[in-house]
């Protein structure tokens, strides 16, 4: 996995406001703006909202390099928006499934799933090890807004059925994830985690940005790349991305 960080040996690291304050004032604007009517989150946003990519493929991909062996690229961009309205529970589970642009059957890629017209599967777990995923807090997240709780080190046990997720719960305290905004939250996606319903019902608005490392198998693409307004560097190893000039 690379350097040998807390998000290698717990699944998870801090990094304390990621975002300056024009950046998170921008990127509320427009996620409130421009995206209405979305309701508890919405997917997509690396096809939807040029200035949540141009922050994910820049910016946010140039702090990641320290954590990393190897180049990453965003993947998948998703907000969740807990508010006194849309106020719900998340079980204890792992981020199992990546966006593609078609479904082509292929040895290890299990559990399709068809999601806002995107087509979802679950990889190889040595796909899932290799990724980032890091949770943008727009918004104070304390004690009493569900905020997310993890279960240290549990990433490094691959994929997990009920009965072992179980005995992770039985065995080893979670931890509470406590953010002010502007903070980011690192996350190996094999990482087990949870979030309760707010007892102080507020505003939590998340940028949840999936990083991987490598092009897929099989003629497997990333359905990011099929997004209007990005191009694909077909001269690349891996799969990366660049804005086209409007």
């Amino acid at each position: 996995m690379g350097v040998n960080h807390a998000l290698n040996q717990s699944g998870f690291e801090m990094l304390p406001q990621c975002l300056s304050g024009e950046q998170l004032a921008l990127l509320r604007s427009q996620l409130d703006s421009a995206l209405p009517g979305y309701g508890a989150g919405r997917r997509n946003l690396l096809s939807e909202s040029a200035l949540v990519f141009d922050y994910a493929v820049g910016e946010l991909t140039s702090q990641l390099r320290t954590f990393s062996a190897t180049d990453l690229f965003p993947v998948r961009a998703l907000l969740f928006d807990k508010t006194p309205q849309a106020n719900w529970n998340v079980i204890w589970h792992q981020d199992l499934s990546i966006p593609v642009v078609e479904r082509i059957e292929a040895a290890g890629f299990t559990g399709w799933s068809l999601k806002e017209s995107v087509w979802h599967v679950h990889p190889p777990t040595e796909i899932l090890d290799r990724m980032i995923t890091v949770r943008l807090h727009l918004d104070d997240c304390g004690p009493g807004h569900g905020p997310l709780r993890v279960i240290p080190g549990s990433h490094r046990a691959g994929r997990l059925n009920s009965e072992a997720i179980a005995e992770w719960r039985a065995r080893t305290p979670a931890q509470e994830i406590l953010c002010r905004a502007g903070d980011a939250l690192l996350m190996r996606p094999l990482l087990l985690h949870a979030s309760s319903k707010a007892i102080r019902p507020s505003r939590r608005r998340v940028l949840h940005i999936e990083y991987a490392v490598e092009a897929l198998p099989h003629g497997l693409t990333w359905a990011a790349s099929a997004a209007s307004h990005f191009e694909r560097d077909q001269s690349s190893p891996l799969t990366s991305f660049h804005p086209i000039a409007n």
